[in-house]
């Protein structure tokens, strides 16, 4: 059969699975799966991992467990060897979701597969169910005869970031030993624009709290002269970034330069609804902004709400950043520059208290070899162009993780989150022409690679 037979029979079968892409994501969406107990069942996360399981075991893969991991959650595991000297694709997704945050912002169900104006609804539709789909669309194309050994591994805490998988891939370093790695929780630069991500930031996630008085006190009698912990806050997360914006942690390179596609400003503005007449902020480019150099978030403060606040100066404030670095930076070194930032900003000799919330190193996969030949001309038959490749502001520790485990493994990172996604926040959707193609991307490397391989 020729390439061009292959991927017509190929696009063919893709295209008929839709419907049933269609349904299983609609399953999957209906899963509460928070990775909190705090704030939803651990029986939704429960409910989730058994649906990936039996959903992967049906599609054609036989070796199906769930494997509790340190953080409690649980990891679906599943493989089917290939023949002798064939060589073996571990597929990556998690099951877990982030919070829906504002209920209220949301202009569909939050947890119902909604379609509209072509695009499918609901939280995790795209991060990371929708790579879940992509993941069994491709397998179910591919049917039982499968040329090389696959592996898949879906996580059950990744957007808590509590390392339950990573702990349990050192600890078990054999069960996931792969030739190449297709994480499948990226996406593209745009709809229709075949992308490999290359770089993810790492970061530093801290919360300091300031403390500067007993108690609260009555800001007509005190105000003036009693330190009010809130303005310290205030003027401490203020020497972070400067004028323009651009994250100023002292002793932390700002000025890298993306080399690589760039994101133009128009686009980029339309993708983040940023607001007419709003400035981007830093003063390198887009690209430059996102994948090159550090970037300090003000992720949530501890203070009185609005309403219901009193005539009252506050006595303690506290806050949680999360400062995102390019590869090429070292964590720990970041770690120390941020604290000691911290340290020397805060004023009124306060009381400061840093507690580290969370650490990973940045990433950068590999950008040859027989694997990513195959996954270049499956991308490239897919969509009928070439593919290009991007940088990714978030971080993906597990990455690290299999790198350093897997040393010879080839890693990709791929996927269905293209920035109209917009993951993590309210109204969450998916392109399903993504899902098509994307999966049928899938199949086809699956075929070239073990073509090439051999």
């Amino acid at each position: 059969m020729t390439d061009d037979s292959r991927t017509a029979e190929l696009r063919s079968k893709v295209a008929a699975l839709m419907p049933q892409a269609k349904t299983d994501l609609t399953q999957l969406v209906s899963f509460k799966s928070v990775a909190d107990p705090r704030q939803f069942p651990p029986e939704e996360c429960e409910r989730a991992a058994q649906w990936v399981a039996d959903a992967f075991a049906a599609a054609g893969l036989t070796r199906v467990g769930l494997h509790e991991t340190p953080d409690g959650s649980k990891a679906v595991i599943a493989a089917r060897p290939g023949p002798p000297g064939a060589p073996t694709v571990l597929l990556y997704c998690h099951y877990d979701v982030q919070p829906p945050l504002d209920t209220a912002a949301w202009r569909t169900p939050v947890w119902e597969l909604t379609e509209k104006n072509g695009r499918w609804y609901g939280r995790g539709a795209a991060d990371c169910k929708g790579n879940i789909v992509m993941h069994l669309t491709a397998l179910r194309a591919l049917g039982p005869d499968l040329p090389l050994g696959v592996m898949m591994v879906a996580e059950g805490s990744e957007e808590q970031g509590t390392g339950g998988l990573e702990r349990f891939v050192e600890a078990n370093p054999d069960l996931l030993r792969a030739d190449t790695i297709l994480i499948g929780d990226c996406g593209n630069f745009a709809a229709g624009v075949p992308t490999l991500t290359e770089t993810l930031r790492g970061g530093v996630s801290v919360v300091v709290t300031v403390r500067t008085m007993a108690g609260p006190l009555h800001s007509g009698m005190f105000g003036g002269a009693a330190p009010d912990a809130l303005a310290a806050l205030i003027h401490l997360l203020a020497s972070l970034r400067d004028a323009h914006g651009n994250t100023t942690v002292a002793g932390l390179q700002n000025d890298q330069r993306w080399s690589g596609v760039q994101y133009g400003e128009d686009q980029f503005r339309t993708d983040a609804g940023v607001l007419r007449g709003v400035e981007l902020i830093g003063d390198g480019s887009v690209s430059d902004m996102l994948w090159a150099r550090p970037a300090l978030t003000v992720l949530g403060i501890d203070v009185p709400p609005v309403v219901g606040s009193t005539a009252a100066i506050q006595p303690s404030a506290r806050a949680r950043l999360s400062l995102r670095i390019p590869p090429g930076t070292d964590p720990e070194e970041t770690r120390k520059a941020l604290f000691a930032h911290l340290e020397a900003n805060t004023p009124w000799n306060a009381e400061l208290t840093i507690e580290l919330d969370g650490i990973g190193a940045p990433f950068r996969s590999g950008n040859g070899g027989p694997a990513r030949e195959a996954m270049e001309a499956a991308l490239a038959a897919s969509y009928g162009r070439a593919a290009t490749t991007q940088g990714q502001g978030g971080s993906i520790p597990l990455c690290n993780v299999f790198a350093d485990t897997y040393p010879d493994a080839e890693i990709m990172l791929l996927g269905v989150e293209e920035p109209k996604c917009l993951i993590h926040a309210p109204n969450e959707s998916v392109d399903p022409s993504e899902i098509e193609h994307m999966a049928l991307a899938e199949a086809l490397f699956l075929l070239n690679y073990a073509d090439r391989a051999g």
